[in-house]
């Protein structure tokens, strides 16, 4: 196993003329220009009085540049903290002195949000050795704690060209100076935008960045010049790994998507792009489903079609052709799903129509790969086979029949929760497995399939276990039903069900009749249910559930 930041270096100094990031529809840099960017980070860094093991925040939409000042810190050896960019200012300022960042990088809604309320800048500037804030757009510098700093920016270019006379070049390119400590801290990755109270800080070492890289590199093929459509959160572990270090230790070309992902947008990126996969959380894919594919197959003569055998391939090989066209008829990998459980019945035709697409699973605690396997071995309504060199075992006394926690060892598990203790102590089990809070089962060829997590699971008053996760799937394939949420109120099982009013309207069907129907269908599922999980009443909402970033619903919200 390498490290990572050799993969880098190696992947910097080969691909030197080659595009690497693309802001779609703007800027490109080659890997040569951002080596030259890089350098001026570190620069800035140097004048900071920033060292090897410092902490920097990185506070900024997806883009190209923040490609850059991520990579910056990482070859500086300092320790990347990213926020999410729907972090409230509060968060992150409260987050940054908790984690004692000494820079901020961020872009300018970020710092304008910081910059609302003086306090916010006042919190960070009080973090013992804070040096400023620098724009990820320009690196200019917004705020300068430290006066070196604050004179860097108007003599950076004489820095550089002081440090490269005769301009910087391939061979000048040394990130990996020396032999590496696996066990040195690369980042801190935030869970939520919540105070040091409750925080959780995912301590990740270089084996964990590097054991990822190393697994993706052997499992999934990648060419040098092949393509990238990055949607997911880059501060993320699953958008960061794979849609980042992976490709560009490759010398694979990433484009950004700036923006929400709607399904317009995100089919005409991916148009254009023509990427050799794509990852993405099942929600996108649902909902291009539910826009563009039932309406279709639903009509004569698909549905027709459908129902017969011999005659069915040939409207799932349109199909299948169709959706293959829109993603940009470049998936020699296929589509790669991860953060959330797929819809059974969008998963039911993928496999029919012989689609090219994997389900993996993860965690930010693993940097974050846990299983994965290629398209052509996957297993319908599994996430894969575990992750090798990653051990991992279902704590139950049968792990294929009897359900259980998902439970991980290896060098991709991170070290603790940032000043945790408590946290940390109550993640590894007595003999050192990471508890993922998943539950799951094995089948005999190490499939593995998940059921809930420990934490959603509902316990009626005769003691059973409810995973609600598995009626919602049932809900959510019922006709216009957006999303679903099952919980437990007064040893009652109740669905909180979101309508599709658009979709009813279209159809001549008012507000009301709308949600008759919704109603009736849900309690009508009842006979599939086991009898201590029927379902005792709805409730119909007009709104959305609030999500995280990876876009699974915040049920405490909800309970």
């Amino acid at each position: 196993m390498k490290h990572f930041a050799s993969l880098l270096n190696d992947s910097i100094k080969e691909n030197w003329t080659f595009p690497a990031v693309t802001n779609f529809g703007g800027t490109t840099y080659t890997y040569g220009h951002m080596a030259e960017q890089i350098e001026k980070y570190h620069i800035l860094f140097a004048e900071a009085g920033i060292k090897k093991g410092d902490k920097i925040a990185l506070y900024a939409r997806n883009s190209a540049e923040w490609v850059i000042a991520y990579f910056a810190t990482l070859t500086y050896e300092a320790v990347s903290v990213p926020f999410l960019p729907d972090f409230t200012p509060a968060a992150v300022a409260e987050l940054g002195t908790f984690s004692e960042c000494k820079l901020l990088i961020a872009d300018d809604i970020a710092f304008n949000s910081l910059e609302s309320d003086e306090k916010y800048i006042k919190q960070l500037e009080s973090t013992p050795g804070f040096a400023g804030i620098i724009n990820v757009k320009d690196i200019s510098i917004c705020v300068a704690t430290e006066k070196a700093l604050a004179e860097a920016q108007y003599t950076l270019d004489e820095h550089f060209a002081k440090r490269y006379p005769k301009g910087l070049s391939a061979d000048l390119i040394n990130y990996y100076p020396e032999e590496r400590d696996m066990e040195a801290v690369v980042e801190i990755s935030f869970t939520s935008g919540t105070t040091s109270a409750t925080s959780k800080g995912v301590v990740l070492p270089a084996r964990s960045l590097s054991v990822n890289l190393d697994f993706a590199r052997r499992e999934i093929p990648a060419t040098q010049g092949g393509h990238i459509f990055a949607i997911l959160p880059m501060a993320h572990m699953f958008g960061q790994t794979f849609d980042v270090l992976f490709p560009l230790a490759g010398g694979c070309h990433v484009y950004i998507m700036p923006g929400k992902p709607t399904p317009a947008r995100l089919l005409e990126g991916l148009g254009r792009v023509k990427p050799f996969m794509f990852l993405t959380v099942p929600l996108v894919i649902e909902k291009i489903f539910k826009s563009m594919v039932f309406p279709a197959i639903h009509k004569f003569p698909a549905n027709m079609l459908l129902k017969v055998p011999g005659l069915d391939r040939i409207a799932l090989n349109k199909i299948k052709k169709g959706l293959l066209s829109a993603f940009g008829n470049g998936f020699s990998t296929g589509l790669i799903l991860g953060g959330a459980a797929l819809n059974r019945e969008v998963e039911d035709l993928l496999k029919r129509m012989d689609f090219p697409y994997v389900v993996g699973y993860g965690m930010t605690e693993c940097g974050p790969l846990i299983s994965y396997c290629d398209k052509s071995e996957f297993a319908k309504y599994s996430c894969g086979k575990k992750a090798d060199p990653l051990e991992l075992r279902i704590d139950s006394a049968d792990p294929i029949k009897v359900l259980g926690e998902i439970q991980v060892k290896g060098d991709a598990v991170m070290l603790g929760y940032y000043k945790n203790e408590e946290a940390t102590a109550a993640a590894f089990t007595e003999d050192g497995w990471l508890k993922t809070g998943d539950m799951g089962v094995l089948d005999a060829k190490g499939n593995v399939f998940i059921k809930g997590r420990c934490k959603n699971m509902i316990l009626t008053a005769n003691g059973q276990n409810i995973y609600p996760e598995e009626i919602e799937d049932k809900i959510n394939n019922l006709p216009y039903v957006m999303e679903s949420l099952v919980v437990g109120r007064k040893n009652a099982i109740v669905a909180l069900v979101v309508a599709d009013y658009e979709a009813g309207k279209k159809d001549g069907m008012d507000a009301q009749a709308l949600e008759k129907l919704i109603n009736h269908n849900v309690l009508a599922l009842n006979p599939e249910l086991a009898a201590y999980s029927k379902i005792s009443s709805t409730e119909i909402r007009t709104e959305a559930f609030e999500k995280t970033p990876k876009q699974s619903i915040k049920r405490y919200l909800y309970s």
